[in-house]
């Protein structure tokens, strides 16, 4: 058994320490720090009421790397959990390799003043963690993460070789809302409002934004309009499984959705860069997610469906295959379990798994890691025994678009 700490009291972060203690057998003593200490306290009031376990908790300012040095070397955990904010990724890298403990997060780094997430800052720490003796596992939650898992299973167990990959991601839930987003909505709206990009043929492809648009079927869900978008497990399975000609992201998004989208935009709300109001700077995006729902709050009203999953086209046995793997999550049974609703849970559950596989030594090396290059199976394993099972479907053809 092992102490882990982590950093981030949102959704996410409340869905990985319910689970946490949900596995005992694994997790010794849990820590969750944030830099509003009272979120941490709700969130061990749910998971002492929910489980029994009681868990510590922390104020912190992840930016400052010295204050998380100060507080791993006083938690001394085996594991850092990065559920904070991506701007933060890289502060909390630096505080790992100070102290002298491995790395887990479920999203790449993005600087503030720029809406641009990329492996690359993070990749360039690869020789300080490897020369440390240390594990960093990057993308660690559901889309990057399981479906980053679910392609290179297809590749080990269902196709000799892959030619195309579609990841379909559909939350087909719906809120009460006339407008509000399922996790962080400043990282929520700059990754929508971005040029779409999919790999091809060896180049990225770019495009507007949300401007291609197909309609599918989601088993439980039903039709749905899905847009292709920019998403990072695009660029770490374009970098790990070179020989795949295409690689494209999907999302599904309502219409009333996209119009509020639209006009905030028109508006210059989703701006990440300052302007002055009443002789002070701010930014409007930054105010816009102070006037929107807390998506923790979300979970109460939340019904229907996600269907999250890859497609993918190749070959096996000197055939051509065409194989769905795909998880479909409950958002009122995610919340009756975590208190949460089903975006949050698909992200803090791969979040927890991931960390028991490196805390029991399933999955370890010295460097930094993606998901694409460590063993899926115990993973997939532990994906159905925690509350994430997954589906295999082969379908008569790819996929027409």
């Amino acid at each position: 058994m092992s102490k882990v700490l982590v950093i981030g009291a949102g959704g996410v972060g409340s869905v990985a320490v319910h689970k946490m203690a949900m596995c005992k057998e694994v997790f010794s003593h849990i820590t969750l720090a944030s830099r509003r200490i009272h979120k941490c306290e709700a969130v061990a009031a749910s998971v002492k009421q929910r489980t029994g376990v009681t868990i510590g908790t922390a104020e912190l300012d992840a930016d400052d790397v010295s204050a998380t040095v100060a507080l791993i070397r006083a938690v001394q955990p085996a594991l850092v959990v990065n559920l904070a904010l991506p701007y933060q990724d890289l502060a909390i890298m630096d505080a790992c390799l100070e102290a002298g403990v491995n790395y887990l997060d479920t999203a790449n780094y993005e600087p503030r003043d720029e809406a641009k997430f990329e492996y690359s800052w993070q990749w360039a720490y690869q020789d300080r963690f490897k020369d440390a003796g240390l594990m960093a596992l990057l993308g660690c939650g559901f889309d990057p993460g399981v479906t980053s898992v679910f392609t290179t299973y297809t590749h080990k167990h269902l196709l000799d070789r892959i030619d195309t990959l579609d990841i379909l991601d559909c939350n087909g839930g719906d809120h009460g809302h006339p407008f509000a987003t399922n996790f962080n909505p400043e990282i929520n709206i700059r990754e929508e409002t971005a040029p779409s990009r999919h790999w091809e043929n060896g180049q990225w492809i770019e495009g507007p934004a949300l401007a291609q648009k197909q309609t599918f079927d989601f088993d439980q869900v039903g039709p749905r309009n899905m847009y292709l978008m920019y998403h990072e497990e695009l660029e770490s399975l374009a970098k790990f499984y070179p020989e795949i000609k295409r690689i494209r992201f999907w999302m599904t998004f309502g219409d009333a959705y996209l119009k509020h989208l639209e006009v905030l935009q028109n508006v210059g709300m989703t701006r990440i860069d300052p302007v002055m109001f009443e002789g002070r700077e701010i930014i409007p995006l930054q105010f816009l997610k102070a006037l929107l729902p807390e998506p923790s709050s979300l979970g109460p009203t939340t019904r229907g469906k996600t269907n999250i999953g890859t497609i993918a086209t190749g070959e096996k046995d000197g055939q051509q295959k065409t194989f769905y793997v795909n998880n479909v999550c409950d958002h009122e049974a995610a919340y009756a379990e975590t208190g949460s609703q089903a975006v949050s849970y698909t992200t803090g559950v791969p979040a927890m798994i991931g960390a028991a596989l490196m805390l029991t030594g399933q999955w370890k090396g010295e460097g930094v890691f993606n998901m694409e290059q460590l063993d899926p199976d115990p993973f997939m394993d532990m994906l159905n025994r925690h509350g994430l099972p997954w589906q295999v479907k082969e379908l008569p053809s790819p996929l027409a678009f």
